[in-house]
């Protein structure tokens, strides 16, 4: 079984989880996430199962888009509203103010990674170190905010429940879709938010509904995969790996010139065919995987760079 399968994650469990769950109903074991989505999350993760996984590096590359509401008013010690609250204040901004600066998050940004996260510091996990009270300092990361559009703002009344203890408060919330990079924490960027207009924030749920080209329209329940499987159809909703290069041109070779390629023999190109890029490279109509095209003294030669069959 080799192939891309978009699932919908549901809300309580770990992208992890989701793959020990396909790997028990199909019996492959090598099956890759292509980006992690936090256990209350839910929308499209893409997994790549048998020879697909070697497609991970350039999966996570792609852009995701979210739907996130942003609770104003609150700030929680997790960024969203499974955390603990730190502080609650007034919201004394109008909807203009709000939809000014959330505007001024769009472009390229420096965001500082938040504790409660599974970046790898010295070995460790950060939400572990997190759990145990600490506090490291982390390198903020370059991200792309490439748009934000705000659905809807609104008063609401937020209640906590923290080790027994019931606690009420006014807030505005405001319904967000946001494109952005990898990388992007959408949980800091709605305290981040919540910090610009000093009345403190967090994520009070979010929805990814699409990573990459794979959206939440053609994305599968667990129930689904389930019932695909006990019929022996699951296979046939795997989506071809091709699928993620398709910005990419075609190159097709010939029985020679296979041979030649796939005992690792640059092949001579046509300068004025190609150009210094990464191709598609098929035998026929099968997909061998990804070649590049490169100059060398003032010839071009393919290469390739990736094999997936």
């Amino acid at each position: 079984m080799n192939g891309i399968l978009n699932v919908l994650k549901p809300a309580g469990m770990t992208s992890f989880d989701v793959i020990g769950f396909m790997r028990r109903i199909t019996g492959q074991k090598k099956i890759g996430h292509a980006g992690t989505l936090d256990p209350s999350a839910v929308g499209v993760l893409p997994l790549c199962i048998g020879n697909a996984t070697r497609a991970l590096e350039f999966m996570i590359d792609k852009d995701k888009v979210y739907r996130a509401e942003l609770t104003l008013g609150i700030s929680t010690d997790t960024q969203d509203s499974s955390g603990i609250v730190l502080d609650s204040y007034s919201v004394e901004v109008n909807d203009d103010e709000i939809k000014k600066a959330i505007m001024s998050f769009v472009g390229t940004i420096e965001q500082l990674p938040p504790m409660y996260s599974a970046i790898k510091i010295g070995g460790k996990k950060l939400y572990e170190l997190a759990r145990q009270g600490q506090t490291i300092e982390r390198e903020s990361r370059t991200i792309q905010i490439y748009n934000i559009d705000v659905i809807r703002i609104w008063d609401d009344n937020v209640i906590f429940e923290s080790e027994g203890v019931t606690q009420e408060f006014a807030a505005k919330k405001v319904l967000l879709d946001v494109h952005c990079s990898k990388g992007t924490y959408i949980r800091t960027l709605c305290n981040d938010i919540g910090e610009k207009l000093g009345c403190g924030g967090h994520m009070s749920f979010l929805v990814r509904t699409r990573a990459g080209q794979y959206d939440l329209d053609n994305a599968l329940t667990m129930e689904e995969i389930v019932q695909l499987s006990e019929t022996k159809a699951l296979e046939g909703h795997l989506l071809p790996v091709e699928k993620i290069f398709e910005e990419f041109d075609i190159i097709k070779l010939n029985k020679e010139e296979l041979f030649k390629y796939n005992n690792g023999v640059w092949l001579e190109v046509e300068k004025n065919k190609y150009e210094n890029t990464v191709y598609r490279v098929y035998d026929n109509n099968s997909f061998l995987g990804l070649g590049e095209v490169f100059e060398k003294g003032n010839t071009l030669y393919l290469k390739s760079k990736k094999f997936f069959k």
